[in-house]
């Protein structure tokens, strides 16, 4: 049986690790949880996650915001199905959920961005119907 529900619990937070850690192999465990309860505190991040058979196998992390040239959108932070079950439609229910959390929250879109060096992801996201609008440029902060 597959369910989708967001991770509220620090249990809840803790059993997305082992996924969201295959996208993001610098968190640590034990810090994993503070961290994404940090995050919901300031700037309203939630998690999503699928699970099959009693086992998480996909997590997504979103904010919603708003914006000056777009208004209130669902922003997705991360995106990641387990490597070991992939291809089975996960990624695409997660996606079929947040469009209904984005609709009911009042979204005009969604947006994410992806390394240019996830073409297996990209794949994924233009079958979703997600379309590359812009470049995204970042600098790096010496502190």
């Amino acid at each position: 049986m597959t369910t989708i529900e967001h991770a509220e619990t620090d249990g809840q937070i803790a059993a997305t690790f082992a996924v969201m850690q295959q996208l993001r192999p610098h968190l640590e465990q034990r810090r994993y949880v503070p961290m994404i309860r940090s995050l919901m505190a300031s700037d309203g991040l939630r998690v999503l996650a699928l699970a099959d058979e009693g086992a998480v196998r996909a997590v997504a992390a979103y904010r919603v915001m708003n914006m000056l040239y777009c208004g209130r959108l669902l922003y997705i932070d991360d995106l990641v199905s387990d490597g070991q079950s992939r291809s089975r439609g996960h990624g695409a229910q997660l996606i079929s959920a947040l469009r209904r959390i984005g609709r009911e929250l009042g979204c005009s879109e969604i947006q994410l961005i992806s390394r240019t060096t996830r073409e297996q992801a990209h794949r994924f996201y233009f079958r979703e119907g997600f379309e590359i609008e812009c470049f995204h440029f970042r600098t790096k902060l010496e502190v």
